[in-house]
């Protein structure tokens, strides 16, 4: 168990502490020990005015859209240096929270917001405002000009809390925006930190603030008329509303969503290197992560020996309570959340499927939110289980006859957000991931490149995360022509 506060009673609002508008709370239920260990106060419309105009007095009157690149790199990196010293604290809220495995939430969430911070501090430093261009067809010149779009909302999940945050504050604030984030209620816990280390760092008031709560919350936030830009990651369904809303307004958004992404394994692919990789790119954080590669395209001619590899490794995998270094698989973030993998698990037995381990939740556990890791075989990829995103341990095993067969699968789907295909030859997994539909692919591996776009295609998203491109995303483009 954290060692952090975990009862809130303020909202982080214009630079400090503020008492809500309402009684409500919203309970911090272990996903371990399905008991409550903690509460934060449950926003009201009012407490997101607050901080919304907090947000915009800091954004048109503070002079932070103002500063210097350099002057908000140094705020940036006085913000990474306050959080480093709580990554600790952070990582184990974030494990008590949605039981994620420790060994990975020291670093997801506790170092790599440090890094993501220090990344866009150097990247804004490095990013000139403006550029010259000479102008066509007339003699003269251009001047385009970088500019903060404004005040932004952001909505983060709940597997990720932390860094997914993270993805959305730092470009804005090196962009020269303000923030107001909402974090899920499953993961409110963890902002608190965040906020600590913004008032340690003496961040201007109202260029970052925090308001807890749900769907209604969210959705006044989205539809906010002082909100100039939404950056969300979650469900598909719930940034399809987004979306809505956002095109209603003509207000720029940014959505990174759901994926049922594949792992394309090519004849000639090592079995062992393989089978490795594939319990960090199809099972990370219990499977509750955006860009599992979940369907396991084998080829016929070698699918027993796969199946039973990755049967093996599945069951191998060790399950348990995630403060422990050793334990691969934590719970579920929730009850709710276990009993729907549950339904798609027995789902997939009732298309047809057969599973080979896993299947449901582990022997001799009678608490906690948990799911075996469960693999099934004995289905095409029309099925349910091959199709929906199930976001939790569970694969599914599928035959496909030659690459482009595997390809044709792959593209195959509503969504298009990760990917990796595993190969001996490089450049034969390059060749593949360049016919594959999605926003981001690994051959041999996969793993998230803070310089470089993160976000999907079809139902996975709009919009890029991360890298330049990331920062882009938090600016409006200014053109002012010269004459000769």
């Amino acid at each position: 168990m954290t060692t952090i506060e975990s009862v809130r009673t303020s909202f982080y609002i214009d630079g400090g502490w503020r008492a809500p508008s309402g009684s409500a709370t919203i309970p911090v239920i272990s996903p371990l020990t399905e008991q409550e260990f903690g509460s934060v106060p449950e926003a009201t419309t009012a407490d997101v005015d607050a901080a919304v105009a907090a947000a915009r007095t800091a954004f048109r009157s503070s002079g932070w859209r103002d500063l210097s690149p350099a002057d908000r790199a140094a705020h940036l990196r006085r913000f990474a240096d306050e959080l480093d010293k709580r990554a600790e604290d952070r990582a184990s809220a974030v494990t008590s929270e949605n039981g994620m495995p420790i060994a990975l939430a020291r670093f997801a969430e506790g170092a790599a917001p440090v890094q993501l911070l220090r990344y866009y501090a150097d990247l804004v430093e490095s990013t000139p405002v403006e550029e010259t261009r000479t102008s066509q067809p007339l003699p003269g010149s251009t001047i385009v000009r970088r500019e903060a779009i404004g005040v932004v909302g952001a909505i983060a999940p709940w597997n990720f809390p932390a860094i997914l945050s993270m993805f959305k504050i730092a470009p804005a604030l090196a962009a020269g925006c303000t923030v107001v984030l909402k974090p899920s209620p499953e993961t409110s816990l963890d902002a608190y930190v965040l906020a600590e280390a913004a008032i340690a760092a003496d961040l201007p008031a109202g260029v970052l603030n925090i308001v807890n709560g749900g769907s209604e919350i969210g959705r006044h936030l989205v539809s906010h008329p002082h909100v100039d830009k939404v950056a969300f990651t979650g469900s598909t369904p719930a940034g399809r509303e987004i979306g809505r809303v956002c095109g209603e307004l003509i207000r720029p958004v940014t959505l990174e969503l759901g994926g049922k992404s594949a792992a394309l394994i090519l004849d000639d692919a090592d079995l062992e290197q393989t089978v490795g990789g594939l319990a960090t790119a199809s099972l990370l954080n219990t499977g509750q992560t955006c860009y599992m590669s979940t369907r396991i395209l084998v080829p016929g001619s070698r699918y027993d020996e796969y199946l039973d590899a990755i049967s093996a490794m599945c069951a191998s995998l060790p399950v348990g309570d995630p403060m422990d270094e050793n334990v691969a698989v934590g719970p579920l973030a929730s009850g709710r959340h276990r009993d729907r993998v549950l339904s798609l698990i027995e789902r997939g037995r009732t298309e047809g499927g057969t599973v080979t381990t896993g299947g449901g939740t582990p022997s001799g556990v009678d608490r906690g939110f948990f799911v075996e890791p469960t693999v099934f075989a004995g289905v095409d990829n029309s099925a349910s289980i091959a199709r929906e995103e199930v976001f939790g341990p569970v694969l599914t095993v599928l035959r496909y006859d030659d690459v482009d067969d595997a390809i044709a699968l792959a593209n195959d789907s509503s969504y298009g957000l990760g990917g990796t295909v595993w190969t001996s030859d490089p450049d034969r997994g390059v060749d593949v991931a360049r016919r594959v539909e999605t926003g981001s692919f690994g051959v041999n591996y996969f793993n998230l490149d803070w310089g470089s776009p993160f976000g999907g295609v079809k139902a996975s998203g709009i919009g890029r995360e991360l890298g330049p491109e990331g920062l882009a995303a938090y600016q409006n483009l200014k053109s002012i022509f010269l004459p000769a």
